[in-house]
């Protein structure tokens, strides 16, 4: 049996690997390959731990299961697998969560100034005491009731917000469709975008432009589901306070695009999900599910490619 490891590891997690798969198991590590060998060796693979380029399904392969090393796989909606798929379920929404909270309340407690300013060694102090503002008691709006919603939502309730949910379907959320969405809108605080690819476009101009004037938009879901440029032109003329931002339309973020130097806006480069321990994670989790496979028990976190969850 082979795996093929399209995650890009170090070396030492290379020999974590290798230590705990089973002896009568192959692995091949793309990035030990030549560019040109790696397509070949995928199509060989009986197991695959990572997020290989999409195309490489359509040329034929010999997958019996394939493990993402993600939570999100917007890309391989279109890839059709008779195998089992799995991904990284809520491994990545607790370290999501505490990002955008955290960027929520260096934005309201103003600590990204104040970066700066240490960097300047300028000391400023008691004015900037009249700027600040609370998290405490805001009224937010989650969009999405996902794994990393759930985590925003739990960690809020220690801010005493009052918190509502959008979600298609989910019964435990408040609100249901656009318009219930724009509805509320314009009395709250706080919007949190939690949305997968799969929602692209959805927070669009025109929800934007019904937000609360003064109010905070921040995303930690994909770039996709945005409309960046009415969000910028909303926050250029004064109408939302700000944003915090894990995730933008193009990333890497263009040098040229206007969010690099706005004031008001708190970028956290895509980097929500990380922690130190984040590839020994992924490992773990597929070397778990690896057993689960050879013992013939369900595997954890499958999911539909075509449905997107």
């Amino acid at each position: 049996m082979i795996v093929f490891v399209n995650t890009p590891l170090s070396d030492s997690s290379k020999a974590y690997f290798r230590q705990h798969l089973p002896t009568d198991f192959e692995v091949i590590f793309k990035k030990d390959l030549p560019e040109t060998e790696q397509a070949a060796a995928f199509r060989r693979a009986d197991f695959v731990l990572g997020n290989p380029p999409a195309a490489w399904f359509s040329e034929g392969h010999n997958l019996k299961w394939w493990q993402l090393d993600s939570a999100g796989f917007d890309a391989y909606k279109a890839v059709q697998l008779n195998a089992p798929v799995t991904n990284m379920g809520d491994y990545f929404a607790w370290p999501c969560a505490e990002t955008i909270v955290a960027g929520i309340m260096a934005f309201y407690r103003d600590i990204h100034e104040l970066a700066v300013l240490q960097t300047q060694k300028k000391w400023v102090g008691v004015p900037l005491r009249f700027k600040l503002h609370l998290l405490k008691d805001k009224k937010v709006i989650i969009l999405g009731a996902g794994t990393i919603g759930q985590a925003v939502r739990q960690m809020l309730t220690g801010f005493q917000c009052a918190v509502k949910m959008l979600a298609r379907t989910n019964p435990e959320a408040e609100l249901h469709t656009p318009e219930e969405l724009k509805a509320a809108l314009p009395e709250t605080d706080l919007v949190i975008n939690c949305l997968p690819g799969t929602a692209k476009g959805f927070f669009s101009a025109e929800l934007i432009n019904a937000m609360k004037p003064g109010s905070l938009y921040a995303n930690i879901g994909r770039g996709s589901t945005t409309d960046e440029k009415a969000l910028i032109e909303a926050l250029q003329r004064g109408h939302l306070a700000g944003a915090v931002l894990d995730v933008t339309e193009v990333e890497p973020l263009p040098i040229d695009n206007p969010l690099w130097e706005m004031t008001n806006v708190i970028l956290t480069q895509h980097t929500g999900g990380g922690q130190a321990t984040e590839d020994q994670g992924k490992m773990d989790l597929f070397l778990q599910n690896l057993e689960r496979f050879r013992t013939g028990q369900p595997l954890e976190n499958q999911v539909e490619l075509s449905k997107g969850y």
